[in-house]
């Protein structure tokens, strides 16, 4: 483990709110675009699901392409953060245009307009802004722990964010005319927002010298200078098993989450109170954040992430399955409570996750002397769009086989039975499935091997 400090609390906090610009973008399309786009553009949910699939056909093409295009790049402003700052510029205008479907547009025209938006949003802007966020975790510095109190406050910004995005955008778009009209609006001032945290956030932090990241143990330079190739990329990144793993669990969080998302027809038709999604989203992201303060000092005292990982997905695993036994009850009260313990043990993943990608990234480097941190981070963007997409167009074809009716005072029992299943039952599956992939991700042992390898064949 690197010792050395390369960050003051000033670089951590600045880094950290460039989850806020993420956010404005995320939280408000994977909460909001599917009821938006039933209930006010009057489009179909199965329809609205396969397009959503068709678009992450694009998005899985781009990720290794942004990946390799930032690992290329060399500029004053370093190798991530000019993609992370202009990238924005084009995420802010999409995810206006997205909630500003003109309402005089026939369906076939609103279905275009919607797929080609979310397209360029997804397989362009904000995979750009995404990756390359993602990839300062490796550029800026070397030491483990700076990178788990950098997880920990970019995913207190994220949770933050997304927390108060669910709490007032519903009384926010009534506030600003509601219908078509609010939806614009709200989705304006949050791109505003976004852009002003995303530049505060570039501009908080300078990346490493190439000298000094391409510095191995061994005492060997390595063969930084030399750029692998895309497709010697993609040979060393599908041959790490840990990036393999953490890909999945990436999906796997994005599926749990979209599924969640669709609690606003959960308030809406089970408990016939759509503001108490606002309630929901405290019992989730508050949990979160507390956890989130926490987890440095947990990781530091434990010394490994795996261990504390570990153990907090089983405990999320049991505060899921506490839900769904509150929701067939019908108990508000105990569904907040075990949702609250559900979230305190997904936290330390959360502010771990980008350290364990930062540790694969090693994990290859260690092995082939090849860095190739801006490919390895295109987990984050991959498996956000790969799970979010996956995860939100299943809701959507779930939803529509059911029979929803937009707008209905009552829905049909099958389309009750559905909510049941989509916002209780898929959540506890995903989160008892990463479990069993975080007992697999010993990545911070492999690498204590191979550095104590590298370091006796130096020695002989």
């Amino acid at each position: 483990m690197n010792d050395k400090k390369y960050l003051k609390w000033y670089n951590k906090v600045g880094y950290g709110s460039g989850d806020i610009a993420g956010n404005v973008v995320y939280a408000l399309l994977s909460v909001f675009v599917m009821i938006y786009l039933t209930d006010t553009a009057g489009l179909n949910a199965g329809v609205i699901g396969t397009l959503m699939m068709l678009a992450r056909i694009f998005d899985g093409l781009s990720d290794i392409f942004f990946g390799t295009l930032i690992d290329k790049t060399r500029t004053r402003m370093g190798r991530a953060r000019p993609w992370m700052l202009w990238a924005f510029f084009g995420c802010a205008a999409m995810i206006v245009a997205i909630f500003a479907i003109p309402a005089s547009l026939g369906d076939n025209a609103k279905y275009a307009w919607f797929f080609i938006t979310y397209t360029l949003l997804n397989a362009g802007f904000y995979t750009a802004n995404n990756i390359a966020y993602s990839t300062l975790t490796a550029l800026i510095t070397k030491n483990s722990a700076e990178r788990v109190q950098m997880g920990s406050i970019r995913f207190i910004f994220a949770f933050s964010t997304s927390l108060l995005i669910q709490t007032i955008t519903v009384k926010g778009i009534e506030f600003l005319g509601g219908g078509a009209q609010g939806w614009r609006a709200i989705a304006i001032i949050y791109a505003l927002i976004g852009l002003a945290a995303n530049t505060l956030s570039v501009m908080s932090v300078r990346e490493l010298p190439a000298s000094e990241l391409e510095d191995r143990s061994d005492g060997e330079e390595g063969e930084g200078a030399d750029k692998p190739t895309a497709r010697e990329s993609a040979r060393l990144l599908l041959s790490n098993q840990y990036y393999l793993i953490i890909l999945v669990v990436f999906i796997l969080t994005q599926v749990f989450t979209a599924t969640l998302n669709m609690g606003i027809y959960f308030m809406t038709y089970i408990l016939k109170n759509a503001n108490l999604l606002g309630a929901f989203a405290w019992a989730i992201n508050i949990p979160l954040i507390a956890g989130l303060v926490f987890t440095p000092a947990i990781v530091s005292r434990f010394g490994q992430m795996r261990g504390v990982t570990v153990t907090g997905y089983a405990i999320a695993v049991v505060g899921r399955l506490g839900v769904v036994l509150a929701g067939y009850l019908g108990s508000v009260p105990l569904m907040l409570a075990f949702t609250a313990l559900a979230s305190i043990g997904m936290s330390p993943l959360q502010g771990t996750l980008n350290a364990l990608i930062a540790e694969a990234s090693e994990y290859t480097y260690l092995r082939s002397g090849r860095r190739i941190d801006g490919i390895m981070f295109s987990c984050t963007s991959l498996g956000v769009k790969v799970g979010g997409g996956v995860g939100t167009a299943m809701a959507g074809w779930l939803l529509a086989a059911s029979g929803y009716v937009a707008k209905a005072a009552v829905q049909p029992a099958s389309t009750i039975s559905m909510l049941y299943f989509m916002y209780l039952w898929i959540p506890a599956i995903a989160n008892a499935i990463i479990l069993i992939l975080l007992w697999r991700l010993d990545v911070e042992g492999a690498n204590a091997r191979l550095r104590a390898e590298l370091a006796s064949d130096a020695e002989a």
